[in-house]
């Protein structure tokens, strides 16, 4: 189970992150922008493999 939260942070840190890089740059292809949103990418996708293991 801490397994899981702790993706869940690290989840919604990526997301603040990336939503105050867009109100800052106002560019969504700048190229933080852009890796901040694969980071968050990677961890989602992450976080849903865990939950599938956890279920089966």
């Amino acid at each position: 189970m801490g397994e899981t939260k702790e993706m869940r942070r690290k989840i919604e840190d990526l997301r603040r992150y990336l939503y105050d890089l867009i109100r800052q740059n106002k560019n969504l292809v700048a190229a933080e922008v852009v890796f901040v949103s694969q980071e968050l990418d990677k961890a989602l996708n992450e976080y849903d493999m865990i939950v599938k293991k956890q279920i089966a």
